[in-house]
């Protein structure tokens, strides 16, 4: 199996919990750390699928990296490689897609919910609940793409999520941990400090019951990516039994041990 390509533009918005999920259900990953100076591919055929996470950048930026994966993100499109964008990575899917980015009419940072449409879609990704609680940090927003359906919206922010086909854009972070949401907060509270409001939550109200708010959004997130790796070409053919959590000797991922042999 080809390993999944994974953008990080951000030491604190990193792969986190999916990272989790990849090495327990032995799918290889690879991860570019733009914010280290890596640049990501423009071509997607030694992928199996496409993450794009978050970033402190806006994608009207047009920086260099971000071309680059525009590119990168077409051409996983035009292969049928599943694409999963994290916030700054679903509003690149959209604006990719051919859809506007936009500055949101507020901030929205902390934890929070968001309803789940009636669309088909919306249920196949996210179950048949109709409300769920997810972590936020952003100050841009897309249009949903032609030819996608609207599967997740707020009140802060009308476009949480969409779906089309295999890919997947999230105006919202499914993978954070205790850890990187307490780094985030420790990096960027001034954002917070600066935007205080109904949308943005203080940094106590953010890290109050961390833990079960983020062991919740794990059992979510477990879900969503479940139903995007199953779309990953060759994944049915890995067999291999891994537990979950755990990293053989030596430091590496059992994803890149796999991409090794």
């Amino acid at each position: 199996m080809q390993p999944v390509a994974i953008c990080r533009h951000d030491a604190a918005q990193g792969p986190g919990h999916l990272i989790d999920f990849f090495d327990a259900h032995a799918i290889p990953w690879r991860l570019f750390a733009v914010d280290a100076g890596e640049m990501p591919p423009t071509r997607a055929g030694e992928y199996s699928g496409v993450v794009i996470l978050g970033s402190p950048a806006s994608v009207n930026d047009g920086l260099f990296w971000m071309r680059r994966e525009e590119a990168l993100l077409r051409d996983a499109l035009r292969l049928e490689r599943p694409v999963l964008g994290h916030c700054f990575g679903g509003q690149l899917l959209a604006r990719t897609l051919g859809a506007r980015v936009r500055r949101n009419s507020v901030p929205h940072i902390g934890w929070g919910r968001v309803l789940v449409t009636r669309f088909d879609e919306a249920a196949e990704w996210f179950g048949a609940r109709r409300e769920l609680e997810l972590f936020h940090w952003h100050f841009d927003t897309f249009e949903i793409p032609r030819g996608a359906k609207r599967v997740l919206f707020g009140s802060y922010c009308m476009n949480k999520g969409f779906a089309i086909g295999a890919h997947l854009g999230l105006q919202s972070h499914l993978e954070v941990t205790a850890d990187s949401v307490r780094l985030w907060c420790r990096n960027d509270g001034d954002e917070i400090r600066r935007n205080l409001s109904v949308s943005v939550q203080s940094e106590a109200d953010i890290l109050a019951n961390l833990d079960a708010r983020v062991t919740a959004l794990h059992r979510l997130a477990d879900r969503v990516y479940g139903r995007w790796a199953a779309r990953l070409p060759g994944w049915h053919r890995i067999v291999v039994p891994v537990r979950p959590h755990t990293r053989p000797r030596g430091g590496e991922s059992w994803g890149e041990r796999l991409m090794r042999a």
